[in-house]
């Protein structure tokens, strides 16, 4: 399956796979391997990794919340906060863009001054 998957990322013309470590692969999680495959691939740009993960988000099952899915795939793959791989920036970017602006926006009473 992991030559599909390079052939896949081929066509997109991404190159290179270059070794990195992960733990254990879950199927459900990463439809495809295509998340831990962009962790493989040698000097991948944010746009091939945003490319990567729309295609990741259009597989990803019904019965798995994304939100959910994108933390266990930074607990898997993430190093740290000061991580700054392509698709670590891009998971978290996809999670903050989930959950939404954080705290109360107002309402019509905050408008009228109640």
């Amino acid at each position: 399956m992991d030559h599909i998957l390079a052939y896949t990322l081929a066509d997109k013309g991404i190159h290179a796979l270059a070794p990195r470590e992960t733990l254990d692969y879950d199927d459900a999680l990463d439809p495809g391997g295509l998340i831990r495959e962009s962790y493989r691939i040698e000097n991948i740009t944010l746009s091939e990794a945003r490319s990567i993960f729309l295609d990741w988000a259009i597989k990803l099952g019904p019965d798995l919340r994304p939100d959910i899915a994108i933390r266990r795939l930074l607990g898997l793959y993430e190093q740290g906060p000061q991580d700054q791989h392509p698709m670590t920036l891009v998971l978290r970017e996809g999670l903050g863009s989930l959950l939404g602006p954080s705290g109360r926006r107002g309402g019509s009473r905050a408008r009228r001054g109640q």
